[in-house]
């Protein structure tokens, strides 16, 4: 009798797989154009230690002055142990604290306003005060079938949901989330 309760007891006991999630990347912006941008471009890669990618207009904007094929902003994409390791330098500096609006489904978002604000990080002559704004992703197995070009299918239950991404935050990064009405 007791061989018949063991395989009920392992079933329960095993977590499904595909609703494990993972830190899929980190990716680090700054949006600026002409000297700023080549600013921009020096502070991320410095921040970071990988090489940064500029970003092209594709639409016309009159009112900005900014036309299609105009370098408007600079990024860098960590994956992996780099994307841990980013969220780990980045959250210190904002105390540890992020805002509940900051959290959606399946990423969260935050401001850096001044590069120095992190720890370890010292001032750099050639770039002076300047902030960026990095946003984590957050994934599932199976979630690139949304993605291919062939057999598409919709996989609203692949989504990481915002409560979710609240605990992984608290419990991984000590991290405290601020709510309210602001």
């Amino acid at each position: 009798m007791a061989e018949e309760t063991k395989p009920k007891i392992e079933k329960e006991t095993k977590k499904n797989k595909m609703k494990e999630f993972k830190l899929e990347k980190v990716i680090l912006n700054i949006g600026a154009t002409g000297e700023e941008l080549e600013k921009g471009v020096i502070l991320l890669e410095t921040i970071s230690g990988k090489k940064a990618v500029k970003l092209k207009a594709v639409k016309r904007i009159p009112s900005w002055s900014v036309r299609p094929g105009m370098e408007v902003g600079v990024k860098v994409t960590l994956r992996g142990k780099d994307a841990i390791e980013m969220i780990k330098k980045l959250l210190p500096a904002l105390d540890n604290e992020i805002k509940e609006k900051q959290v959606q489904k399946n990423f969260f978002s935050f401001g850096i306003h001044e590069y120095i604000e992190i720890p370890g990080v010292e001032y750099i002559r050639e770039v002076g005060i300047m902030g960026f704004e990095a946003t984590a992703v957050f994934t599932r197995p199976g979630k690139h079938v949304e993605k291919r070009k062939v057999g598409r299918g919709k996989t609203k239950r692949q989504a990481v949901s915002k409560e979710e991404i609240i605990k992984y935050l608290e419990d991984n990064f000590k991290t405290k989330i601020m709510r309210g009405k602001r």
